[in-house]
């Protein structure tokens, strides 16, 4: 293993917290928090929550206790390739809608009535904080002596009044405002209801959190401040102290196989955590791979870092990633990991055997192909990739030799060594996991200008791809890869596929080919579904409008008439008598 392959330092919070009912008879806030360790900490961050359950209803004190533990178990239920942002937004919209659903059973005719409260969550996750709120709790940040309030309440004025104008429970979808703050080594974060808010000053909280005080003790001298001063709403609040950040490389990242030695390039024969090797495959820079079989006789992959990247960090998390990533995609068009049935003794991957070709050896096999052999292979890859993009991850090397075909026709999508995942990069920043991009001539223009990417960037590849099946050429010939630019991608200029005055291709289909590979993804495909139903058939954005000139249908033919007319009319001047 590479030398700086090692533990990386965590995620250390320091945490306070005081909750009371106040001069209330009861308590309806609700505060909570859930601190993981090991790579769960790493992948998913610590959770914190607090939730104020609206007074004038007998379902408060439910609501606010509901949404906090909601949040702080279902976040934890959800993808690791998640971002934070998409995991804990679908929970909050799952427990709104559940909360609502209790108000409409249990008859309350205003919303006032029912399960309804405010809530702010906090999700410390690498070196970020992700604010997520609703309602008129508050998170605020103390740094270098400056309190920052980083959510706005959402109340609204009516008669000298104020009412909540957001909350959850009141409708059956709401609106969650969402923020990121990058952290810092001895940052501060306070949550509050208003019965703590609402009665202090800024001053007040700056004064008693000082860098050596115990946090219990703050709150409990806030939530006293707040009681002096007049408070008669329950008291909650949460101080969050940050102690340590994170290395964000990305090794705290990976399976515990990490650790283990790279083993020699084994031969023909040889046996490895009872992996018998049948032959050596193929090999790259990155690795080797070697058709073995297992122990109960089945044929599988196994790659093994190659010799030049065995003491590379950086490719050795490469390598460990695409195992993490194949254990997280179940689909039939997708290759998938196979685990040892042994404990393992070496570093390497296993993935299931396809027997087949790659889709560049069928397209070579290929040359004419049929339409409906074309739209079936690229319907299969469409499910695989909808795979990944399920879980918040970009393919981002789709080509033809990264799929596979087997013998009975179905398609797989294998090499996982550049897919970006939303979750994964969330915690390791710095790291280069999820970075690499892949061959250039099906690299989307936004990756090349330093746009952002999205969903898009891979239907552009997999359009590049169902072009090239069509016509055996790309739709921008070597300069999509010379990209740099907007302006350099707004340049590039669509060849039909119908140039080929041998083309079979009708004008419909190659208008949902141009348009897949527009070098501006907002105006590709809205859903890769899309792309597939136009190619099936003509619809009203594909069919044509107007009579198509031939020098659009078929510019080669065009020229080649002009030119033939132009030499027949200079003949007829040389050779007709003059008067």
């Amino acid at each position: 293993m590479p030398k700086d392959m090692k533990d990386d330092a965590t995620l250390a919070v320091s945490i306070g917290h005081f909750t009371g009912a106040g001069r209330k008879p009861e308590n309806q806030d609700a505060i909570g928090s859930v601190r993981p360790t090991g790579r769960k900490l790493a992948l998913k961050g610590a959770a914190f929550a607090i939730a104020d359950g609206i007074s004038s209803s007998a379902f408060g004190q439910e609501a606010a206790e509901t949404s906090v533990a909601a949040f702080l178990t279902d976040y934890y239920c959800t993808p690791d390739s998640w971002s934070v942002r998409s995991s804990a937004g679908r929970v909050i919209a799952a427990t709104n809608a559940w909360l609502h659903g209790q108000t409409l059973r249990s008859g309350a005719r205003d919303s006032d009535k029912g399960y309804v409260c405010t809530f702010a969550g906090l999700v410390l996750k690498g070196h970020t904080a992700h604010v997520l709120h609703v309602g008129d709790s508050r998170v605020w940040h103390l740094r270098d002596g400056t309190l920052e309030p980083l959510t706005w309440d959402h109340r609204s004025y009516s008669d000298g009044r104020s009412y909540l104008a957001r909350a959850l429970g009141v409708a059956p979808q709401v609106e969650v405002d969402y923020r990121e703050v990058p952290l810092r080594e001895g940052d501060v974060f306070i949550m509050t209801t208003d019965g703590v808010h609402d009665w202090l000053h800024p001053c007040d909280i700056l004064n008693a959190i000082t860098p050596t005080a115990n946090l219990m003790d703050m709150t409990e001298v806030l939530a006293q401040q707040a009681l002096d001063h007049g408070s008669d709403d329950n008291l909650s609040m949460q101080i969050l102290r940050i102690d340590a950040l994170p290395d964000d490389t990305g090794d705290a990242l990976l399976p515990d196989m990490a650790c283990l030695p790279v083993p020699p390039l084994p031969a023909p024969g040889a046996m490895i955590d009872g992996f018998r090797i049948i032959r050596h495959i193929h090999a790259t820079s990155r690795s080797h791979v070697f058709l073995a079989s297992g122990p109960d006789g089945a044929r599988v992959a196994l790659k093994i870092p190659s010799t030049e990247t065995r003491d590379d960090p950086a490719a050795i998390r490469r390598l460990l990633m695409e195992e993490w990533i194949a254990r997280r995609i179940d689909n039939p068009h997708v290759l998938r990991a196979i685990a040892p049935s042994q404990p393992r003794t070496a570093l390497y991957v296993v993935t299931e055997w396809i027997e087949g070709r790659t889709l560049r050896q069928w397209m070579h096999d290929t040359p004419t192909p049929d339409f409906d052999a074309v739209r079936d292979i690229l319907s299969q890859i469409v499910t695989g990739l909808r795979a990944f993009h399920r879980r918040e991850m970009l393919y981002q090397d789709l080509r033809p030799e990264n799929i596979m075909i087997d013998h009975e026709g179905t398609v797989k999508i294998i090499d996982f060594g550049a897919v970006w995942v939303a979750g994964v990069v969330e915690a390791a920043p710095s790291s280069v996991i999820g970075y690499g991009l892949g061959t250039w001539q099906y690299t989307a223009p936004e990756y090349l200008s330093g746009d952002a990417a999205s969903w898009r960037s891979d239907l552009y590849a997999l359009g590049t791809i169902a072009y090239e099946m069509l016509r055996g050429q790309l739709p921008y010939g070597t300069r999509a890869a010379r990209v740099q630019s907007r302006r350099d991608a707004a340049r590039l200029v669509y060849r039909s596929v119908r140039a080929d005055e041998r083309s079979r291709v009708p004008a419909w289909m190659d208008a949902a080919l141009k348009r897949a590979v527009h070098p501006d993804p907002l105006r590709r495909h809205d859903a890769m579904s899309e792309f597939l139903a136009e190619l099936r058939a003509p619809t009203a954005r594909t069919r044509p409008t107007r009579h198509q000139p031939l020098m659009e249908r078929a510019p080669l033919r065009f020229w080649q008439g002009m030119s033939a007319c132009l030499t027949i009319l200079l003949l007829a001047s040389l050779v007709w008598p003059r008067t």
